[in-house]
């Protein structure tokens, strides 16, 4: 049945005021079968400056243990750093568009240009936040940030044989003058400019790249710890109690006369420098893919710097030489009073102080799933299917299930798609081991998944060597579904055995991400998925499933269908009812289908991590739409859509946001769930999400968040924290 609005949203819908005050001006009789109004949506890069303010607002949440909100501080940094990696070239490309059509009102660039009056802003937040917010609090938790002047002389000392053991044989000074090029700035790369007054050539520029394998937070340890002689990991609480630390960029240009002897240092400055990550591949099939990924990815690719991040105190003389050379404007250098790269107070996280983190929990192992000499897990699948849940659920099943598969006698193939996977990644390893077995292995590695596309190519080659057969993606396509299917003789028959998975198959992410996975042994999902596999190994041309919702041929339609269908439902019942969980509501088409339900009085629950370009609560539109959020201890990631259907209730889980990439231009699967797990998702943890009044924040008009309002006689209700503690409610 559809959500009793008045008991889960009073009072923390908005009041008619609230809505008439944030709603766009729309004309009454819109046509949004064909309308491009633009204030019918949220422009997506604005909403996604919404998002990451919803993560500086937990960096600033006194109510989080400190050390989580030094991670928030670091996730918010990160986040903008892939905002002018990924964004920003899209936003330059929109208003360059928007300009040549001469029919544009240049909607676009106004747009951009709020963005770029907010950016500096939240620049300054992220500063504020650090400087005289979480420094503060770390010192009256005896966590120090020094400065090289506030060191003592023995911890200069301690820093002096730090630098010459750990930093100095690592560093690689590189001129700059007419017989030597400008250097190679690498993306996201701190560096020092250095300007050396020579006696014969005069000043001379020098760029020294402060090495990844050192810590930006290098540890210096008090007085009473250096007696204890326990000095090289200062994470650990030494005798004095104390964590006291230097920034890696002071203790180079503190010891810059060990790196010059005999020079003058006339000065030293931070920089750092962000690049477009868009690598501009062309899918040329598959060897010219790999080539072209090895040649564009990581180090080897020059993508064009978009900002520059200096410490406050560089010179004009010094800026003009890092701005001619890597072609900047002003208005592309950001100068910061606080260090550069900000995203490295992250190293804080390893200090031992469990008392400023969030409390442990352990990820419960499914009991069923158990591998024992009676039962194989492929014997307890067919009986039953069976969801895991994670974080709050292991990982281990996955692993588990690819383990066994690699070993049983009866197995004679496995299928997996791989989009981002760890480095040290057991299912990796398990699959050489089925292929060593003589199984057949196939992979899809998606080698054009955003970031990890140096990783992906090393592991494509270790698969390659184990002699698995290694698709690299569909050309035009990227290939996001999470599926893996294990083929297994039993009898005078082949039966399939399928896991799916919102999330990657990615042991690190599990820990942080939330997602939900589906065993199953269903034969329709086994065939679709069979079906699914030949389409990506080869090129089967299979437009219609069974029970599998597959982008890019038929999700979109499907999706459709399903919202319409509602409406006519309810109208018919007056019971519609939708609610999709997403990372992200972007796709204009979608958006039009979900004011129409509303606007035919159907009920609508989104729940957007990210970025939501719908805008909800407009009079005569979305009035019956209602947007949250939730941003908390763990990435909220899975993706699940609801549709009452009259009481013939349909739940999907999957990969797929609606965005036009992943509904027309990616390879997604939407699974459903049995009756049983249906009731479990929907009306446990839906429920308690929806019901959540701590990180639960509300949806306006204008794209804007706010924090539920809880009554004084409410509970508190962290809806992650309650899956930690109930993992067995939708077992």
């Amino acid at each position: 049945m559809p959500i009793n609005y008045g008991k889960i949203m009073n009072p923390n819908t908005l009041s008619s005021l609230e809505t008439k005050e944030n709603a766009p001006d729309i004309p009454e009789h819109e046509d949004l079968v064909k309308s491009s109004n633009p204030d019918l949506y949220i422009d997506r890069d604005f909403s996604w400056l919404y998002f990451n303010k919803r993560v500086m607002e937990e960096a600033l949440d006194e109510s989080n243990p400190l050390l989580e909100r030094v991670r928030f501080l670091s996730i918010f940094a990160g986040n903008l750093d892939e905002y002018y990696m990924v964004r920003i070239p899209s936003v330059n490309k929109s208003i360059l568009e928007d300009s040549m059509n001469l029919e544009s009102e240049n909607h676009v660039y106004q747009e951009m240009q709020k963005i770029y009056a907010e950016l500096p802003v939240m620049l300054t937040q992220m500063e504020n936040c650090w400087d005289n917010i979480l420094m503060p609090e770390l010192k009256a938790q005896n966590i120090h940030i020094l400065t090289y002047s506030e060191l003592e002389e023995f911890q200069i000392e301690y820093a002096e044989k730090y630098f010459k053991k750990y930093i100095f044989p690592l560093l690689m000074p590189l001129a700059y003058d007419s017989s030597h090029p400008f250097p190679y700035i690498a993306n996201q790369s701190v560096n020092l400019a250095v300007i050396l007054s020579d006696i014969t050539y005069g000043r001379i520029f020098v760029r020294i790249k402060i090495p990844s394998d050192v810590r930006r937070l290098i540890p210096v340890p008090s007085k009473e710890d250096l007696k204890s002689g326990k000095i090289e990991d200062n994470m650990a609480a030494g005798r004095s109690g104390k964590f006291n630390f230097v920034w890696a960029d002071d203790v180079i240009i503190a010891n810059l006369d060990f790196v010059f002897p005999g020079q003058i240092i006339s000065e030293a400055h931070a920089f750092r420098i962000t690049r477009d990550g868009d690598l501009g591949l062309d899918d040329d099939g598959d060897f010219n893919l790999m080539k072209s990924i090895e040649k564009k990815s990581g180090a080897k690719y020059f993508g064009n710097p978009l900002r520059l991040e200096i410490n406050g105190s560089m010179s004009d003389s010094v800026l003009k030489i890092l701005m001619e050379n890597l072609k900047l404007r002003s208005t592309q250098v950001e100068a910061l009073a606080s260090p550069v790269g900000l995203v490295s107070v992250s190293d804080l996280f390893d200090i031992n102080r469990p008392d400023l983190k969030y409390a442990p929990f352990a990820p419960k192992k499914k009991e069923y799933l158990k591998i024992s000499k009676k039962n194989s897990i492929f014997s307890k699948i067919k009986k039953k299917d069976v969801l895991i849940y994670r974080p709050y659920d292991s990982f281990e099943s996955a692993v588990d299930f690819v383990q066994a598969a690699s070993v049983d006698p009866n197995v004679i193939a496995i299928k997996i798609t791989l989009y981002r996977v760890d480095k040290k990644s057991k299912i990796i390893q398990y699959l050489k081991d089925a292929a060593d077995n003589g199984k057949q292995v196939a992979v899809l590695i998606e080698l054009k998944a955003r970031f990890d596309e140096e990783n992906n190519v090393a592991k494509a080659k270790e698969l390659e060597h184990a002699n698995i057969h290694v698709v690299y993606g569909i050309p035009n396509l990227k290939t996001h579904a999470k599926i893996c299917m294990v083929l297994r003789r039993e009898d005078e028959d082949i039966v399939p055995y399928v896991h799916m998975s919102t999330g990657n198959y990615n042991a690190g992410t599990a820990k942080i991400y939330t997602d939900f996975e589906y065993f199953t042994a269903d034969p329709d999902i086994c065939q679709d998925a069979v079906d699914l596999f030949n389409s990506l190994t080869a090129y089967s041309r299979r437009l219609n499933y069974r029970k599998l919702l597959i982008a890019p041929n038929m999700m979109r339609n499907e999706l459709v269908f399903k919202i319409r269908r509602e409406i006519e439902n309810h109208q018919k019942n007056g019971n519609g009812y939708l609610f999709f969980k997403l990372n992200s509501l972007v796709d204009p088409e979608c958006i039009r289908e979900l004011y129409k339900a509303s606007m035919a009085g159907v009920k609508i629950d989104l729940q957007i991590r990210g970025i939501c370009c719908l805008r909800p609560q407009i009079p005569g539109y979305s009035d019956n739409i209602f947007v949250t959020s939730i941003v908390g201890r763990f990435l909220e990631h899975a993706r699940v859509y609801y549709f009452y259907n009259n009481g013939e209730e349909e739940l999907y889980l999957g990969s797929a946001d609606l965005m036009p990439r992943n509904l027309d231009r990616r390879v997604e699967i939407l699974f459903p769930v049995n009756a049983d797990y249906l009731r479990k998702i929907k009306d446990v943890i839906l429920d308690k999400h929806l019901k959540d009044n701590v990180k639960l924040r509300i949806g306006y008009p204008d794209g804007s968040f706010k924090k539920a309002a809880r009554p004084d006689n409410e509970p508190p209700l962290d809806s992650q924290i309650w899956m930690t503690e109930h993992q067995d409610q939708w077992d």
